[in-house]
């Protein structure tokens, strides 16, 4: 009844209704994570930090789980997703997931909160100037990255390499804690363009790259138990942030499936020629499987008519 009531409100006054209790979901959980970070940085005694490290990840968990209450309460979403059974909470994953749109976050948040630990995402560098946002990321221990493009690395070839070791690095600090490592092996979202000019052999999705993946792997070593692979699919097609505030996004399809760690994904990516080639054909197969996976969804789906 009450979903009912705030997606029959006119748009004009559902959509700045949604956008303001978004806001003050953030303040209000944004503030106690500073307070506790602020502990945890002048406090530098372990069982303090460890306990402070819990707290934040407890506070974290709320914002995504209002967060997730608030879309299913302003929008009408059909929701299609399988494969959640036996995830565990005291398990670590590698998270490979396709990537369409911004909107894949908090799909992933939803699905995903408070049934694997925590889910951190690689972001760029430049996010952590967001508002309240940036801050709250790195508050959470979320690796920022930042990427080089090839022109700067011609340049400054003293650079080559900064970005994978940050990966090493981000990936160290989460061998001591429950955590679930967020990758998009395509480095971007997709969009009809981009897929055009990489000349993607992949219907639905872009070329993954192999290298993020191998640096992960080889850096949490044996501290993971599995890779979740996780494909997305948008039947009505690209959406955005605001698509999916103002209601306009009606159906998302989410298959996860869970994969073992093989023994021949960890290697040096940067000097074993063979293993770089091992780990390249890997990702390539997986990426063969998730275009299959994401044509059957594509397929089953019956997505409801656009509009407000």
């Amino acid at each position: 009844m009450p979903t009912l009531m705030f997606t029959s409100l006119p748009g004009f006054i559902r959509i700045p209704l949604a956008m303001l209790l978004l806001t003050i979901n953030i303040v209000l959980h944004v503030l106690p994570l500073f307070a506790f970070t602020l502990v945890k940085l002048v406090l530098p005694i372990r069982a303090i930090r460890l306990a402070c490290s819990r707290v934040l990840i407890v506070i974290a968990e709320s914002w995504i789980a209002v967060n997730s209450t608030l879309f299913d309460v302003f929008t009408r979403i059909r929701w299609q997703v399988d494969g959640l059974d036996g995830l565990r909470r005291d398990g670590n994953y590698l998270v490979l997931c396709n990537h369409q749109s911004w909107v894949d976050i908090p799909v992933l948040q939803k699905i995903f909160n408070r049934r694997i630990p925590f889910l951190r995402f690689f972001l760029k560098s430049q996010l952590i100037w967001v508002p309240l946002l940036g801050p709250a990321w790195w508050a959470l221990d979320f690796p920022f990255m930042k990427r080089y493009s090839r022109e700067t690395l011609l340049r400054h070839p003293e650079l080559q390499g900064k970005d994978r070791e940050a990966t090493r690095l981000a990936c160290e600090k989460f061998r001591h804690m429950p955590v679930s490592v967020m990758n998009f092996a395509e480095g971007t979202r997709f969009t009809p363009a981009k897929h055009d000019a990489q000349s993607s052999p992949y219907r639905y999705l872009l070329r993954p790259k192999a290298g993020g993946v191998a640096f992960v792997l080889d850096a949490m070593g044996d501290a993971l138990h599995a890779i979740l692979d996780v494909t997305i699919v948008y039947p009505e097609g690209p959406c955005t942030m605001m698509d999916l505030i103002a209601g306009r996004v009606h159906d998302i399809r989410v298959h996860v499936r869970e994969l073992p760690i093989e023994a021949g994904l960890t290697g040096n990516y940067d000097e074993d020629a063979a293993f770089r080639g091992r780990i390249k054909f890997w990702v390539n197969t997986l990426w063969s499987e998730k275009d299959a996976q994401a044509a059957r969804l594509h397929t089953t789906a019956n997505p409801a008519p656009k509009g407000d």
